[in-house]
């Protein structure tokens, strides 16, 4: 009867670490709380290298020795695989290649709203020298702040944004602010975004437009967090999204509140959200972690992106570790573009 029991245990636990490891093959990627602990990836490896350890000392007791053997086994897999992932998608870079005439630097920053000071996030855009800051749970009071700072540094940015101004309690998430340099034209936020009509379900995206026609479609970004009450409408978001890749020259950038691993049923063509690509994985740091500042930035979660359409190349990118004291819970990540081809 022990020996049943142990295989039947045995089988669950290599069910469980299948699914947990390859969420996407089991179509469970967007399945709560699967969300919720792939997030988190690195710790997933870090838990089945501990209950590795633990089931090799078991084994140690001759009764028990199959048993704890073929757990080790499964949980060895299980690490391997997981930190496999992991590695393969970045472990993270220190700097960023040098600008040429035709890059593009994005920063995206989810501030925490007044946990953040403007002036900040002006001095950190500057020095990344950011021609688009995207800044979710900011408002445009704050985003204003920001660009004047910049302007003074001698980086003049246009202030954009969207407020959803009912059904969100957590006072500056119902903003986001849009920064985009001069040099890359005159932008307009397009009125379906600012109505609510076509944007993301709970937290406001901003999709702006190239004035002159010329130039990519900036979206900055804001999903709402996979909470169990907020299941659908963060489903609903990352569709909306991937829609927003479907064809043309877009960038977008932010707070998605979800991994590549979440959008495994989402790409078109090879891209990961729509036609779009994750830059940071295809820099190094997509395996770093964004949030939240109060994990190691191996052990946190990866869900502030910069994506963008195959018109553009991600040639360098940069989670920034050294802002962690900065007040938000979220770190900056900045990507480098190229035009592609």
């Amino acid at each position: 009867m022990l020996r049943v029991l142990g295989i039947l245990i045995a089988v669950l636990f290599a069910i469980a670490t299948a699914v947990l490891t390859w969420p996407s093959f089991f179509r469970v990627e967007q399945t709560f709380p699967i969300v919720q602990i792939v997030a988190f990836r690195s710790l997933v490896a870090v838990a089945f290298a501990i209950a590795a350890i633990l089931m090799l000392l078991l084994a140690i007791a001759r009764p028990l020795r199959g048993f704890a053997l073929s757990m080790a086994l499964v949980a060895i897999v299980g690490t391997l695989g997981n930190g496999a992932i992991v590695m393969t998608r970045g472990l993270g870079t220190t700097e960023l290649p040098a600008e040429t005439e035709t890059s593009v630097r994005v920063m995206t920053w989810n501030t925490a709203g007044e946990a953040t000071d403007p002036v900040s996030v002006a001095q950190t855009a500057v020095a990344m020298q950011a021609d688009i800051v995207s800044l979710p749970e900011t408002t445009i009071e704050t985003g204003e702040q920001i660009a004047v700072a910049m302007r003074e540094l001698g980086r003049p940015m246009w202030a954009h944004h969207v407020e959803f101004s009912v059904g969100v309690d957590t006072w500056d998430a119902r903003s986001t602010t849009l920064l985009i340099s001069p040099d890359l034209g005159d932008y307009s936020v397009i009125e379906s975004s600012q109505d609510g009509s076509s944007n993301t379900a709970v937290l406001p995206s901003a999709v702006a437009m190239p004035v002159d026609g010329e130039g990519p479609i900036v979206v900055a970004v804001h999903a709402v967090a996979p909470r169990e009450d907020d299941m659908e409408h963060w489903r609903e978001d990352l569709r909306w999204l991937a829609d927003q890749c479907a064809t043309g020259n877009v960038i977008m950038a932010g707070d998605f509140n979800a991994t590549i691993d979440h959008m495994a049923r989402l790409g078109v063509d090879g891209g990961t959200l729509g036609y779009c690509h994750d830059a940071a994985s295809e820099s190094g740091n997509g395996g770093v972690g964004t949030w939240t500042t109060d994990l190691p930035a191996l052990a946190g979660a990866p869900i502030d992106h910069v994506f963008s359409t195959p018109n553009w190349k991600a040639t360098g990118s940069i989670v920034l570790r050294s802002l962690d004291g900065s007040g938000s819970d979220h770190r900056p990540l900045v990507v480098q573009l190229e035009p592609a081809g």
